[in-house]
C-alpha cells in the first residue's frame, strides 16, 4: 500500500493553483488547519474555487479582500459566511442536498477534497467520522484528496470508509471538535413541540434539524415507543431519546433497527456516542435525501422550519426578503419524501411570530424578493404554538382560513381582511 505525504498544513495545500476548484469538508468535520494554510496563500493566489455546505469554522476565505483570491460558493450559508455573501464577496447556489453529490460527477468537477478523516484503522481504512453528506461523494471524485487525521475524530459505521492510500497528503491534527451546544427550549418553542408531537405516533420515523423547535419537538416525544430516524443530522436530542427508550427503529420499514443519517452535530457527548456504534448508518446525501429513499419509510414524519408561510401555503425559508440568510438543504427532500411514504406526515413547524412578536410570520403575501422553497403543492401540515392546520387536497379559500387559525391572534383580523380582499376568503373566520 502506498503511503500518501505527510507534513505540515502549509506544505498539504502548496499544491493548489489558481483557477482550481476545491472542496471543503462539512460541518463539524471541517479541516480548520487546512482552511487556514490555504488562505495564507492569498497573496499567490487567483480565482480558487471554493465550495462547501455548511461549516462549523470562520470561513477566514471570505474575510474582505480576498475575494479576489478565492471564489467562494455556498450550497448552504451559514452564519460564517451570510455576511460574505450578502455583500456578493461570495456566492450561493439554490439546490436540494440530494443533488449535490451528483454535481461533483459533471458539473463541478473537483481538483481537490480538503478533509478531515478518523485515523487509519489496522486495514488501512479511515472514516469521514461525523459528516459522510457529501463529503463522501467529493472524496471518491476530486483528483486529489488531502486530509487531517484527526484522532479525536470518532470512527463511524456506513458508507464512511477511505482507503489511507487514497489520500495525496495527510496531516496529524489533534483537535477538539466543534460543538454545538443545544438551543434552550422557551416557550413557544415548548408549545410548538406540543402540537407537534400531536402528529406523531408510537412506531413513526422521524427527520428533524436543530435547534430550538427541533429540540422541542424531540423532548415532546420522549413518551413515544419503537420510533424509527432517518434524518440529514444526527442531534444530542435524538440520543436523549434513544437512551430514554423512546427510539429503538424497530418498526422502521427501510433498514430496520438502524438509525440512518447524512452528519452528527451537538456535544461532545454526541459525539461519543457516535464513535463506533453499529446502531448508526452514516450515508451520503445522495441516499439520505433520496425522497424516493424516504418514502420506503412507512408513517415517515418530516419536521422542517420556515422563515413565512403566506396564505396560500408557500414556504419561504432560505431569504429574509431578497437578503439570502441560508439555503434549500433537505427541506423539500424530506416534505416530498415524506409525501411519498405510506402513512406519512411531512410538517413545516414555525413560530407565529417574529421581531419580538411585532410581525407575523403567517402572511398575505411574502416579501418582496422572497424566494419560496416549498411549494404549495407541496405543503401538508403548517404548525405554529397555535395549531396545526393541514393543508393538504384543500382549496385556497380552506388553506387560508386554516393558516389563519394559527396565527398569532394579534394578527388575525388584519390577516383575514387581507385575505377577503384578495377573493381568498368568502366567509368570516372568526
Amino acid at each position: 500500500m502506498s503511503r500518501p505525504s505527510s507534513g505540515s498544513a502549509a506544505q498539504a495545500v502548496a499544491g493548489i493553483r489558481s483557477g482550481e476548484r476545491v472542496f471543503i469538508g462539512s460541518g463539524a468535520a471541517e479541516p480548520s488547519a487546512l482552511v487556514r494554510a490555504l488562505t495564507a496563500r492569498a497573496a499567490e493566489l487567483r480565482d480558487v474555487n471554493l465550495l462547501h455546505i455548511m461549516t462549523f469554522g470562520d470561513a477566514p476565505y471570505c474575510a474582505p479582500g480576498l475575494a479576489a483570491s478565492f471564489r467562494h460558493t455556498a450550497f448552504f450559508i451559514g452564519p460564517n459566511t451570510r455576511q460574505a455573501v450578502e455583500e456578493g464577496r461570495a456566492d450561493a447556489m439554490s439546490i436540494h442536498l440530494s443533488r449535490i453529490p451528483g454535481l461533483f460527477h459533471d458539473r463541478l468537477p473537483l481538483d481537490w477534497a480538503l478533509v478531515q478523516l478518523s485515523p487509519p484503522d489496522r486495514h488501512g481504512y479511515c472514516t469521514v467520522g461525523v459528516s459522510a453528506d457529501v463529503v463522501v461523494a467529493a472524496i471518491r471524485r476530486a483528483k486529489r484528496v488531502v486530509a487531517e487525521i484527526n484522532p479525536r475524530m470518532p470512527r463511524t459505521w456506513g458508507d464512511t470508509l477511505v482507503r489511507f492510500d487514497r489520500l495525496a497528503a495527510v496531516v496529524e491534527a489533534d483537535a477538539t471538535l466543534p460543538e454545538i451546544v443545544p438551543e434552550p427550549i422557551d416557550d413557544v418553542s415548548r408549545r410548538i413541540g406540543e402540537q407537534v408531537a400531536t402528529l406523531v405516533k408510537d412506531g413513526d420515523c422521524l427527520q428533524t434539524g436543530i435547534g430550538s423547535i427541533p429540540n422541542a419537538v424531540l423532548h415532546a416525544l420522549r413518551d413515544r415507543r419503537r420510533l424509527g430516524v432517518h434524518t440529514e443530522m444526527l442531534t444530542d436530542g435524538i440520543v436523549d431519546l434513544i437512551e430514554g427508550g423512546a427510539v429503538d427503529c424497530s418498526r422502521k420499514s427501510y433498514r430496520p433497527h438502524k438509525i440512518v443519517c447524512s452528519f452528527a452535530g451537538g456535544t461532545r457527548r454526541l459525539y461519543d456516542f457516535v464513535d463506533d456504534n453499529p446502531f448508526l448508518d452514516f450515508q451520503g446525501s445522495d441516499l439520505v435525501n433520496d425522497p424516493l429513499i424516504i418514502g420506503r419509510n412507512d408513517n415517515m414524519v418530516a419536521v422542517n422550519g420556515a422563515i413565512a408561510v403566506d396564505l396560500t401555503g408557500q414556504v419561504s425559508s432560505d431569504s429574509l426578503g431578497t437578503r439570502p440568510y441560508s439555503g434549500f438543504g433537505g427541506q423539500v427532500d424530506f416534505i416530498r419524501g415524506a409525501a411519498r411514504s405510506r402513512g406519512g406526515r411531512p410538517v413545516i413547524a414555525l413560530p407565529s411570530t417574529a421581531r419580538q412578536g411585532t410581525a407575523s410570520r403567517i402572511v398575505s403575501t411574502l416579501l418582496p424578493g422572497a424566494g419560496v422553497v416549498t411549494s404549495r403543492a407541496d405543503v401538508h401540515f403548517v404548525v405554529t404554538e397555535h395549531g396545526v392546520a393541514d393543508l393538504y387536497a384543500r382549496g385556497m379559500q380552506e388553506r387560508a382560513e386554516a393558516l389563519i387559525r394559527i396565527a398569532d391572534p394579534r394578527f388575525r383580523d388584519g390577516l383575514e381582511r387581507e385575505a377577503r380582499e384578495r377573493g381568498l376568503l368568502r366567509r368570516k373566520v372568526f
